[in-house]
Formats: structure tokens, C-alpha cells, sequence
């Protein structure tokens, strides 16, 4: 439960910068309460926007994690004034000073985020060029950008590739475009978001994703004074304005982290609250932990999560929303190891989704990835010639295992594993998990789970 370098007065932020490997000894409950902030997906898109307002803006809620961070340098590097606000947690974005950023500074932070392509729409208002350089992230899928640069070509910009990466240009300003995406992108639907609401006339995007965190980017874009409409069929209206102002904003809460607290529960058989949890975005999600054998409890504050009786397998298509999140799976497939017979996991929405599995197999579940997917009569959600499907088979006992983090949720799920699991796991690279989960060891403190940091 505990676990340092160093003395019991080592402070919080380095025991978080710290943690790149930790001994795991599992097999108890994980019990107790932790608290989720605001939505990785929402808070650093809305620090983007702010490049948009001729005033300050604030952003509130925002979690402390490695994305926020490296989104602020971005702006900071552009010149963009970022300070802490008058509550903890929140941010004073000041866009006043923005500037042309040198390539260096921004391929600086090029392998730590897919944040810079949506600076293109703003900086183009603003300083009628964008460099974009090679994109980093978690590596699950080929996550192409030609969505992205297509829309940006519709509204009138010019894209050159150079050694530097993407070269974007507006020599004559940017206008309204009449765009209908292949796929319901949340990237792209942020990108044309972003672009249009600034662009002279009128945008009409068809194919939106409309996510909790797209819809709550369209109210901070709103609360500057832009003119957005949603319409049925995943149709948005943007009317272009001259100028936009700064906003003040509360971030909606991080339904992915919710829903990881709520597997470790469900993998562990623990009891966890998740303080900031809302039952609203997480409809999907809950129908699914209910059906898999676990009980939640809604309360103002948040939502209570423990299992209900023995896990039961479960069917599940990852879609867009508001389909099941495709963050949701990995941890779940976790706690699907101990169900009583066989789940389908099938994932529609990034092609390499599943290879986390290779180390819950390691440790010594029964799932077997079928590349190309499964056909099955009961299916909602169309096949896509991207898509796989995991086949879970339990329960089978959890054991200690040696394991690197490859990806953000992928991470997640593993030290999930290595909590339910018996013996002690060695967990590497675990400061991935920073990109998305704020003062994690702070929460497994908090939940009682037993840990040593040894790298």
C-alpha cells in the first residue's frame, strides 16, 4: 500500500514522476475512494480553443497528467500565457502574445502527443501557418490523418510536406466547407470544429462524432460566441464569426478513468467509489458492467462500484458513441478472465486494440485473438475490415508475471491484472499511465493496494 523512494515525507510529485516500474503483489481487494477530474478528451482540446478568444480564458477541472503538460508547452512555445487559476485545478489561458512557433520547439513534444494537428485550425486564423510534425500517441492503430488534412483542405488550406513534417498555409483566409466524414472521427469532428468556427460562411459536417467531451467542446466554443448547431443524424451547423472571445469553463468528468476504477472493482471483487462519476455518459458502460455480474449504486457525488455475484461473460462491440468505448474493453477483458464461460470482445474501432492481451495470457488467462474479427448473428454494430475480436475464457486463476506497458489503457488493464492476480507482477514503463490518470499511486494508496516503486 505504500512505497517510496525515499522517506514517508517524500512529497506527491515526485513519488508520480517516479513510478516507471512497480512491484505488484496482488490477490486483495482494491476498496476505498478515489475521485476522477476532468476528461483528458475534453480538457486539452478546450486548452486548444482558447487559442481562438481575443480574451483569457480559464479552464477548470483539469487533471494533472502528462497530456495537459505537453499541451500547455505547446502553447507556451506559441505564446500563449498559461497560469494557474484561482482554484485548484484550473488554468488562465492568455492568447494574446501568440506567435509562430520555431520547428524545434514543436518537435520537441512531436513524439508525445497527436495534440499538435489540431493547432492547424487555430493557428491559420491566427497567424495564417501551421507545422505540424510527426505525430506521437499510443500506438494502437494506424489513426490516419488524411481525415484531418482533407477537411482542412475543404476550408481553403494549402498542405505542403517538407522534412519538417506538414507545412499548412491559408493564403486567402479560411472558409466555410461542406464536409462529410468516411468514419465518425472524434479527431477529425474536433478538427473541423476548431477550423470552422471562425471560417467566413457556413459549415455543414456530416458523419460528426458526437461524444460527451465533442458536445462539451461545442459549449465552450459556444461560450466564446460561436454559432453551433447540432442536428439529428449526426449532422453539425457551424456559422462562421469574426472574432471569438475568451471562455470560463468546468471540464465534464473522465468517464474512461471512471469506467478503469470500475473494472479494477469488477477484476478484484473490491468496492470502489468513484467520486465525480456521472451516471449519464456512462449509460453504455454501466449496462454492460451490470450484465457482466457487477452492482453500482448512483449517488449526487458519484457512483459505487463492487461485483453483485459471480462474473458472467459478456458480449461486447466497441463503437463510436453511443456505442461502447473502445477505451472500455481493456479493462474490462481483465475482469471478463473471471467470468464462468466464454466472452467476445469485438473491436470496431482501432485495428491493434488487443495485443495488450498477450501479457494477461502471460499471466495466465485464456483469450484468443482472432485478426479479422467473428461473425456473429447477434451483432449490432457493422463489421469493419479493420476490426478483431478477443475470445475470453474463465475464470482462470491470475499469476504474478513480468510485464512492460505498451499503451494508455493497455497499461491500465495490466496493473489491473497484476492486482487481481496472486504473487507479486513486475509492471514496467508505467509512467505511460501519466498521460491519462491523475496522481495514480496516490489512488492505489487510497484503495489499499500493496506496491513497491523500484524504478
Amino acid at each position: 500500500m505504500k512505497s517510496l523512494v525515499g522517506d514517508a515525507e517524500t512529497t506527491a510529485a515526485p513519488r508520480e514522476t517516479a513510478g516507471e516500474v512497480l512491484a505488484i503483489r496482488g490477490g486483495r481487494p482494491l476498496t476505498g475512494r478515489v475521485e476522477v477530474k476532468g476528461a483528458k478528451n475534453l480538457a486539452t482540446k478546450a486548452m486548444v480553443a482558447a487559442l481562438l478568444g481575443e480574451t483569457a480564458s480559464v479552464l477548470r477541472d483539469v487533471p494533472d497528467i502528462s497530456d495537459v503538460q505537453v499541451v500547455r508547452s505547446l502553447l507556451e512555445v506559441h505564446g500563449v500565457t498559461v497560469r494557474d487559476g484561482d482554484e485548484v485545478g484550473s488554468l488562465r489561458l492568455d492568447p494574446s502574445g501568440a506567435v509562430s512557433a520555431h520547428f524545434e520547439e514543436i518537435d520537441a513534444h512531436a513524439g508525445a502527443s497527436r495534440i499538435p494537428i489540431l493547432f492547424c485550425g487555430p493557428l491559420l486564423h491566427l497567424l495564417g501557418e501551421a507545422l505540424i510534425p510527426d505525430l506521437g500517441g499510443c500506438r494502437i492503430g494506424d489513426r490516419p490523418i488524411n481525415f484531418h488534412m482533407d477537411a482542412l483542405r475543404a476550408f481553403g488550406a494549402v498542405v505542403d510536406k517538407s522534412y519538417e513534417g506538414i507545412r499548412i498555409t491559408a493564403p486567402n483566409g479560411l472558409h466555410g466547407a461542406d464536409i462529410e466524414l468516411p468514419y465518425p472521427s472524434v479527431g477529425a469532428t474536433e478538427q473541423v470544429l476548431l477550423t470552422a468556427v471562425r471560417a467566413r460562411g457556413v459549415t455543414e459536417l456530416r458523419n460528426a462524432a458526437i461524444e460527451p467531451e465533442i458536445m462539451d467542446l461545442i459549449a465552450v466554443l459556444q461560450k466564446m460566441g460561436a454559432i453551433i448547431s447540432y442536428e439529428p443524424n449526426r449532422v453539425i451547423l457551424i456559422e462562421g464569426v469574426e472574432k471569438l472571445r475568451g471562455y470560463d469553463h468546468r471540464c465534464i468528468f473522465d468517464r474512461n478513468e471512471a469506467a478503469s476504477w470500475a473494472c479494477a472493482a469488477l477484476a478484484t471483487d473490491g468496492d470502489i467509489f468513484v467520486g465525480g462519476a456521472r451516471q449519464q455518459e456512462m449509460l453504455t458502460f454501466l449496462n454492460v458492467f451490470r450484465k457482466a455480474g457487477g452492482w453500482f449504486d448512483v449517488h449526487e457525488d458519484g457512483i459505487r462500484f463492487r461485483r453483485d455475484e459471480a462474473l458472467k461473460p459478456v458480449m461486447v462491440e466497441t463503437d463510436v458513441h453511443p456505442g461502447f468505448m473502445t477505451d472500455w474493453q481493456q479493462p474490462l477483458i481483465v475482469a471478463l478472465t473471471q467470468a464462468e464461460g466464454t466472452s467476445v470482445v469485438h473491436e470496431t474501432v482501432y485495428e491493434n486494440r488487443l495485443g495488450f492481451t498477450e501479457a494477461l495470457v502471460q499471466m495466465g488467462a485464456d483469450i484468443v485473438v482472432h485478426p479479422q474479427g467473428l461473425a456473429s448473428p447477434d451483432r449490432r454494430v457493422p463489421r469493419r475490415a479493420l476490426e478483431q475480436a478477443a475470445v475470453i475464457t474463465g475464470p482462470t486463476p491470475l499469476h504474478g508475471a513480468d510485464v512492460v506497458v505498451p499503451d494508455l489503457r493497455g497499461g491500465y488493464s495490466y496493473l489491473i491484472a497484476a492486482l487481481a492476480a496472486e504473487g507479486e507482477s513486475t509492471v514496467r514503463n508505467v509512467g505511460i499511465l501519466r498521460r491519462g490518470y491523475e496522481k495514480l499511486l496516490d489512488k492505489l494508496d487510497a484503495l489499499g493496494a500493496h506496491y513497491d516503486v523500484i524504478g
